[in-house]
Order: C-alpha cells, then sequence, then structure tokens
C-alpha cells in the first residue's frame, strides 16, 4: 500500500493507518484520535509495567524474609509473571490485530491494575505467585497493543519519535521505582509497592476511553489458531520450568532434562503447526527479513544479560552491603534514571542512522558493564559500581527503542500487534531465560565453594558441613548464622558467605557479559526497515 492510498481520506492525527485499519469509532468529542493524546494514554499503561519492573526488585529481599521464600521461590515471584508475559504476548498481539487495540489495551490495563492489588493483599507465597501469573497475562495484552497503536495512529516519519517518548516513559517509572518502593517497604511493607499500579491504572482506562482510537486487521477474522497458543505455551513453559529445575537438582537431573526434551518436540510441532495453518499465530514468513530475525535474536541475548544482572544487583546491594531499600533504590539512580535520556537519544540515533548504530553501542555498553561487575568484590566501593550502571542504563535505552523500531518497523502494518507481540516475547523470554540461567550458573557455584569459603574464613570444619544446606540462602546473597552464634565465629559465617555469593555473582556476570557480546554479531546484521506505511517489511 502506497502513501497516498493509505492517507487521502483519513482524518487529522492517523495519517498512516490503512483503509482496512481505520477506526471504527468516528471522533465525535475533543482530542479523539489525537496522535499525541494518543501517546499520553498509552504511557500511562506502559508506566505500570515499567514501575513494576524495578519494585519488585526492591522489594524481593523483604518477601523473602517474610514469607520465608528460598532463591528458586524468589525466582518465581519474578519468572511467573515474565513467564506468563512470554507465553501469552504473541497470541495477545494476535488478539489485539483481531478483536481491536484499544479495547485489548484498555482490557489489559484494568487486569494489570486489579491483579497488582491482589499481589499486596496476598498472605502468602503461592498466592503472590499467582497473582503475579495473572498480572503477567493482563501485561501482554497491554504491552504489544500499544506499540500497534502507536504503529497505526503516527505518520512516518513522527514514529520514532513517539517510540522514544514511549520508551522515555518506561523509563521515567523505573528510575522512580526504586525509592518509591524503598521508601514503601521500609515506612510501611512490601505489599504497599504493588498498590502504585491502583491509581496510575484508573487514570489510564479513563483517558484511554476517552482519546484512544479503536482500530484492527480487518485480515485477521477468521479462526484464531488455538493449537499454535497451545504449544508455543507449552513449549516455553517447558524451557523455562526446566531451567528453574535445573537450578534445584542440577541440569543432570531427571525433571530438567524431561523439561528441555518436552520444550524441543514442542517447539518443533509449534513450526509444523505455523506451517501448515491458514491464518498462523505467528507468520513465520516475518522471519525472512534478516533484520528482523537478527532483532529478535539481538533482544533476547540483551534481555538475558540485562535482566539477569538487575535481578542479582539488588540482591548484592541490600543482602551482601547491608543497604536498606531506599539507600539501594538511591544507588540504582545512575541505571535507571539515565534511561530517561537514553531512549530519546536512542530514538534520534535509530532516525538518523537506522537501528544498527544504537544497538551495537548498546550491546557493547551492556558487554563492558558486566564484565565490570563481574570483577567486584564484597566490599567493593561505590565508585566502581555507578559508571557501570551508567552503561547499563544507556544500553536499555537503545536495545529497547532501535529493537522495537527494528522489529515493528520491519513487520507489515496490518500485523503490528503480532510484531509488538513477537517484540515483547523476545524481551520477556529474555529475561526469563537470564533470571534462570544466571540464577543456577549462581546457585550452583555457591554450592561448589560454600564449604571452601567458611572453614578458610574461620567456620570449624563440622559446623561448615552443617551450613552446606543452606546454600539457597547464600544463593541470595543472605548469611545464615545459627541463633546463639557467638560474635567471632558469627563475623566468620557471614565472611564466607559473602564471599560464597560473590564468588557466584562473579562467574554469572562474566557469563551476561559473554552474552552480551554475541549480541553485537547480531547488532551487525540489522539494517533499517522500509516505511511504516508500507509495512516496512522485506519478508
Amino acid at each position: 500500500m502506497t502513501h497516498a492510498q493509505g492517507a487521502g481520506t483519513l482524518e487529522p492525527g492517523a495519517v498512516n493507518v490503512p483503509p482496512r485499519e481505520r477506526a471504527r469509532d468516528r471522533p465525535g468529542r475533543r482530542g479523539h484520535g489525537h496522535p499525541w493524546l494518543t501517546l499520553v494514554a498509552v504511557a500511562l499503561g506502559v508506566m505500570m509495567v515499567g514501575l513494576d519492573a524495578t519494585v519488585v526488585s526492591i522489594a524481593n529481599p523483604a518477601i523473602a524474609r517474610d514469607l520465608g521464600a528460598s532463591l528458586s521461590g524468589l525466582q518465581w515471584v519474578t519468572n511467573a509473571y515474565l513467564l506468563a508475559l512470554a507465553v501469552t504476548l504473541i497470541p495477545a498481539g494476535k488478539i489485539a490485530d483481531r478483536f481491536g487495540r484499544k479495547r485489548t489495551f484498555l482490557a489489559g490495563v484494568v487486569g494489570f491494575a486489579v491483579s497488582s492489588v491482589l499481589i499486596g493483599l496476598s498472605g502468602g507465597l503461592g498466592m503472590v505467585i499467582f497473582w503475579r501469573v495473572v498480572q503477567g497475562f493482563a501485561g501482554a495484552l497491554l504491552q504489544p497493543a500499544s506499540l500497534a497503536i502507536l504503529r497505526n495512529t503516527f505518520p512516518a516519519e513522527r514514529l520514532n519519535a513517539a517510540i522514544g517518548i514511549w520508551g522515555s516513559t518506561v523509563g521515567i517509572s523505573i528510575a522512580g521505582g526504586p525509592i518509591v518502593a524503598g521508601l514503601l517497604v521500609e515506612n510501611v511493607n512490601w505489599e504497599s509497592v504493588f498498590f502504585l499500579n491502583a491509581p496510575l491504572g484508573l487514570i489510564a482506562l479513563l483517558v484511554g476511553v476517552w482519546v484512544i482510537r479503536e482500530s484492527r486487521d480487518e485480515e485477521a477474522a477468521g479462526s484464531f489458531d488455538l493449537p499454535g497458543v497451545a504449544l508455543l505455551t507449552g513449549a516455553l513453559f517447558a524451557l523455562v520450568w526446566g531451567l528453574i529445575k535445573a537450578g534445584e537438582h542440577g541440569f543432570g537431573d531427571a525433571v530438567p532434562l524431561v523439561s528441555f526434551a518436552a520444550s524441543v518436540v514442542l517447539f518443533a510441532a509449534f513450526v509444523w503447526n505455523e506451517l501448515r495453518v491458514e491464518r498462523p499465530l505467528l507468520p513465520l514468513g516475518l522471519f525472512r527479513s534478516v533484520s528482523l530475525s537478527a532483532a529478535t535474536g539481538l533482544i533476547v541475548l540483551g534481555f538475558f544479560a540485562m535482566f539477569g544482572t538487575i535481578f542479582f544487583i539488588t540482591l548484592y546491594l541490600q543482602q551482601v552491603h547491608g543497604m536498606s531499600p531506599v539507600d539501594a533504590g538511591v544507588r540504582m539512580l545512575p541505571m535507571t534514571g539515565v534511561f530517561i535520556v537514553a531512549s530519546p537519544v536512542a530514538g534520534a540515533l535509530t532516525s538518523r542512522f537506522g537501528p544498527r548504530v544504537p544497538l551495537v553501542l548498546g550491546m557493547v555498553f551492556t558487554a563492558v558493564a558486566m564484565f565490570g561487575l563481574s570483577r567486584i568484590g564484597v566490599d567493593a566501593p561505590y565508585v566502581q559500581l555507578w559508571p557501570r550502571f551508567v552503561l547499563v542504563g544507556l544500553a536499555f535505552g537503545m536495545v529497547i527503542v532501535a529493537g522495537t523500531e527494528a522489529i515493528v518497523g520491519n513487520a507489515p502494518a496490518h500485523l503490528a500487534g503480532v510484531a509488538g507481540g513477537l517484540q515483547q516475547t523476545a524481551a520477556q523470554v529474555g529475561g526469563v531465560l537470564g533470571t534462570s540461567v544466571l540464577g543456577v550458573l549462581l546457585s550452583t557455584k555457591v554450592g561448589d565453594v560454600l564449604f571452601g569459603r567458611l572453614t578458610d574464613a574461620g567456620v570449624p570444619g563440622p559446623a561448615a558441613h552443617r551450613l552446606e544446606g543452606a546454600g539457597g540462602l547464600v544463593s541470595q546473597g543472605v548469611a545464615p548464622v545459627p541463633p546463639g552464634t557467638t560474635g567471632r565465629t558469627a563475623d566468620a559465617i557471614t565472611s564466607g558467605s559473602h564471599l560464597a555469593f560473590m564468588d557466584g555473582f562473579q562467574t554469572s556476570l562474566s557469563v551476561a557479559a559473554a552474552v552480551a557480546l554475541a549480541a553485537v554479531l547480531a547488532a551487525l546484521l540489522v539494517r533499517r526497515g522500509g516505511t511504516p506505511v508500507d509495512g516496512a517489511a522485506a519478508v
């Protein structure tokens, strides 16, 4: 479709919407369908997701103490949400394209806000994890629909700027999340951090109902690929379940091995199903675009390194360094705050040079930061931390904005929801894999070195043997000092435990640095797509 075909009879504010995707609810009120007001409404919704990304990391130690969570239990608080997102994002993008992006987005906003409140009201770890799953499903409705709304509202020449502002909004919420969460955890309780989403969700709902114009893909009508949904969901779940169980029992245990085998079989069945059905959940022809394929792989690798690192950095600051939640949140500002600047900069770089330059820079920054953090010790001064945090923040902004443009910009306009779902799925899968795999590496290393670290620190051999069973606590940075332990022995246990944690921490971040370097190679394959109006697809 040419620009002229797409713009000939459209109303102001939606110049790039093809006829098959025009709004069903014609503007009859002030501000309805306006691109920048639509961006405000969408930004309010994704702000909830940005807040959630950091408030949970700050609240994790308090959740573990209050609910008696092991490292694997704490990982499930994070991974249950990420996994629900990952297995639902592509179906949610398809739902948005078929049934309406506005309707899907607003349903996600309501679901995210309500489930957040219910997490705060939960009385046990099991219910927290359950409502985190529901929250993930709601977030899956919200996120790809938000990108599709922008794609079908903004003209081509302003789309990158809009995505940059979209990313900046996430950055603002990510930056403010740790400090707000720290204040609430210290002065109220960890449950209160989840109540933050209620007022944001209400405002996003009211503004969204008023200004967002409905759009959908008329070609998406017909049967829905339910077998594809089931196979993709099962494959991703089996993969992550196997990784988490490998952290508990080792990679040689029957449970992770069976899970990995099931994941391979289900992924193969998913590909077979997508090739034969008339209306596939994920049109595999999208991956004929080298740029789209490389960008998808890069986002998986990039978020593997970045999400996994943030998970353990917060444990390091609070458990090993002994910082309060507020202090940890303030110390992370160079990471989260710079994201606000990085997103519009990444949008400008992408507009001028295409996505390749910011993607290469982002993954180089990530690799340098991960390698530097992998060298720090128990008592590392803050001057060794904040420059690496700045690099991670810059990398986040560049990868999110340029990666989004590379994927959504290289997909046909009528598949904007599916492309948005693919981008978000890649990010969440990367985050789940990073948290899980790096967690396995950390806990395995801790188990290997804990006895030696304890005895080297002065803990008697029999006591060190008894403490080996507390490796799960040590993997969280906690020193398992038994009640009534004398001062010298308590100091020895604390010193040995923290050294063991740092051994695992350093191993995990070294792997993260190597993964980020691999992502640089993927970035070199990414090029600018065609115009967003024409679909920007080499499919």
